[in-house]
């Protein structure tokens, strides 16, 4: 599916949308066939609905992949679903695996039936922001002061690892137990923090970075003095069991790619911020890769 609607009134929608992404069957994977005669086979990615440096670099690869002869289709689907789909075969891979912290539970239950491929940036981390004129600058001070901010925090998605990190660490950690810690979506998390912004109120949301929100809203990081959160995180590629084997030409280019957050922001930037309105990604995606050509270029060199 190229089409995804990130403005701002359609972020709730979307996110409801990106739930019913259908799961192929292993039969239509295995192998890498194709219905098309020239192509070198069908790579289907699992993409983390709303978490946009895992559709960014979906669609990255898409160009790329697409440009090279190969079929891509891409499923946005919750966390659970990606890593079951890759586990079961269902899937050739996803961009978007968090390491040490978000998607531990999900490596541990999964890990064994899933293969790493590379790991393309190592400059992420979990987030709490606030619009950047909050009374307040840090988690340290956010329970004595939650009044001004309606004594909710707004999350994202309940089976995310951001959302985990939340309920485990933070909310025990400075005691935030009075709070109301709501957990929808991550678009429907966008659309309430953009409201709240546009009707100048405090607004606390579960965030990480990096992420275009930091260049389309005044919005600051509040401070982590415990750590909760966890340190800098990194973004791997992973694959189904006998991907290598299936693509090795693919696989090989994958364990290869590398990202830094610059790079990343840039990328997001024009795609959810300049073209939130856009329809297909394609064109845009292309424009940038046009502006960025050696680079993409070295990525399958």
């Amino acid at each position: 599916m190229k089409k995804r609607i990130f403005s701002a009134t359609a972020l709730i929608a979307a996110g409801a949308l990106s739930l019913t992404g259908c799961v192929a069957s292993a039969e239509d994977v295995s192998g890498g066939s194709s219905d098309s005669g020239d192509s070198k086979g069908t790579i289907r990615i699992a993409e983390f609905s709303g978490w946009e440096e895992g559709i960014a670099t979906s669609e990255l690869w898409r160009v790329i992949l697409e440009d090279a002869g190969y079929d891509v289709e891409i499923d946005p689907v919750d966390a659970g679903t990606v890593f079951q789909g890759l586990s079961d075969g269902d899937y050739d891979i996803t961009t978007d695996v968090w390491e040490p912290t978000t998607h531990a539970e999900y490596l541990e239950t999964y890990g064994d039936r899933i293969e790493k491929v590379g790991t393309w940036n190592e400059d992420s981390k979990l987030t709490v922001a606030v619009n950047a004129d909050a009374p307040i600058d840090s988690l340290e001070d956010l329970a004595a002061n939650a009044d001004e901010f309606g004594n909710t925090i707004v999350g994202i998605e309940p089976g995310a690892g951001l959302t985990s990190a939340m309920t485990d660490s933070v909310i025990p950690e400075y005691g935030l137990e009075g709070m109301d810690f709501q957990t929808s979506s991550t678009p429907a998390m966008l659309a309430e923090l953009q409201a709240s912004l546009n009707a100048g109120e405090n607004v606390v949301v579960t965030l990480w970075e990096p992420h275009w929100a930091y260049s389309a809203f005044d919005i600051k990081n509040l401070d982590d003095p415990k750590g909760a959160l966890g340190d800098a995180e990194s973004l791997n590629v992973y694959s189904r069991e006998g991907f290598a084997d299936d693509f090795p030409e693919v696989e090989g280019w994958l364990a290869g790619f590398t990202m830094d957050t610059d790079l990343l922001a840039d990328l997001e930037d024009l795609m959810f911020n300049q073209n939130a309105d856009a329809e297909d990604w394609e064109p845009i995606v292309r424009d940038w890769v046009a502006d960025n050509q050696d680079y993409v270029d070295g990525l399958t060199a």
